[in-house]
């Protein structure tokens, strides 16, 4: 019996991999933002840590000890022109494609090193050729293989007979991944195969390549440049343009002042439900008939060195402010459960009605709070 660790495993290939893994009796657990896709029969049998890679945690590793297979098939990506590619999914595409790979194989590398360990990765066709609009994702694979391919060789020099394979596929039917369902019956046969070279130690997988991709290949190495212009033309003719950033914007306010653990965990919990989170500071408390402590530039500056928060401005007299005036086009608000059923934010859902954005609120934590910190001072 294996026991195996599966990167991004609650859709696509990754979740097929996992359920032939789990009907063949080895122990799979998975790791991913979300949990396994229950419309899927089966997936409710797979053991699942929820990890967001984006905040580059990676204490779970430390619930994982026992491994003996990794396979990293966590990633996302979209066909748009560069310009379109909002700055933090720059960073986002690297924080969950291909940084937390590298940590993860250094984790457990004196394993590759030494026994038995079983490694594949999911990289794509896109990392092995020019892919002109796929630019970013194209740039996150084509570390994953170009690095793995090295990383193969060290490998064989340290005189370890592990390897990791590198699966680089086109388009796979029956994922998510460009806006599809998850369809087991479409990626079974593919997942079949890549866990027979994978326990066979092989260290490259190019489906369909024979069919299609031997002569993509032979076209790129020929003429890199013509190759190029033809795969810009095909993509623009194919309508696979997706232009809306892949992310989630989240959005919350507060005052912040004499700041304790209890804005903390609003802050580190908004942060884990969104890929970006902007936080509003108010200039002072007197909405609140309270006065406050810390200047107002003291606390945007302690609010802005916190790990979880991409960007700080501002607040607005009204959240909702925030929004309709363009300053922030957030998908999520975040707010503390006593603000629920008042006037203000029944007022607010009715508001962001038709506008897809989803009012959180999170429930505050026992504990320091700024009335008790108040009492004391006074």
């Amino acid at each position: 019996m294996h026991k195996v660790l599966i990167i991004g495993g609650s859709n696509g290939i990754g979740l097929s991999m996992a359920l032939l893994l789990l009907k063949e009796g080895h122990k799979v657990t998975v790791v991913d933002k979300t949990a396994p896709d229950t419309a899927v029969v089966g997936a409710e049998k797979i053991s699942f840590i929820q990890v967001n890679l984006i905040e580059g945690d990676y204490s779970f590793l430390d619930e994982c000890t026992d491994i003996d297979t990794l396979i990293y098939t966590a990633g996302f990506g979209r066909v748009a022109r560069f310009e379109t590619i909002h700055p933090v999914e720059i960073e986002n595409l690297f924080k969950v494609n291909t940084i937390p790979l590298f940590r993860i194989l250094r984790h457990y590398y004196e394993r590759l090193l030494h026994g038995e360990f079983y490694c594949g990765v999911m990289g794509s066709i896109a990392g092995l050729v020019s892919s002109p609009l796929f630019t970013v994702y194209g740039a996150t694979k084509a570390a994953i293989c170009n690095g793995l391919e090295s990383l193969n060789i060290e490998l064989e020099k340290a005189g370890s007979k592990n390897r990791i394979l590198v699966v680089a596929p086109g388009s796979i039917k029956g994922t998510r991944f460009n806006g599809g369902d998850n369809d087991i019956h479409a990626t079974e046969q593919l997942a079949s195969e890549i866990l027979k070279r994978l326990f066979n130690h092989e260290t490259l997988f190019i489906p369909q390549y024979d069919e299609v991709f031997k002569s993509v290949l032979n076209q790129y190495h020929d003429d890199p440049h013509s190759y190029g212009l033809h795969s810009y033309d095909y993509k623009c003719q194919s309508g696979r343009f997706n232009e809306k950033p892949q992310m989630k914007i989240g959005y919350m306010s507060g005052t912040f002042d004499l700041f304790h653990v209890g804005h903390l965990n609003l802050i580190r919990r908004a942060k884990h439900c969104c890929d970006y989170l902007v936080v509003g500071v108010h200039r002072d408390a007197s909405h609140k008939g309270k006065e406050t402590f810390i200047p107002l530039e003291e606390r945007m500056d302690i609010v802005r060195n916190i790990k979880y928060v991409d960007k700080v401005i501002l607040s607005e007299r009204e959240d909702s402010d925030v929004y309709f005036k363009d300053i922030v086009k957030y998908d999520y608000l975040f707010v503390g459960s006593d603000y629920k059923g008042t006037e203000r934010f029944n007022r607010y859902e009715k508001l962001f009605e038709n506008t897809g954005v989803k009012i959180v609120y999170f429930p505050y934590t026992e504990g320091t709070s700024s009335t008790q910190l108040r009492k004391v001072i006074s």
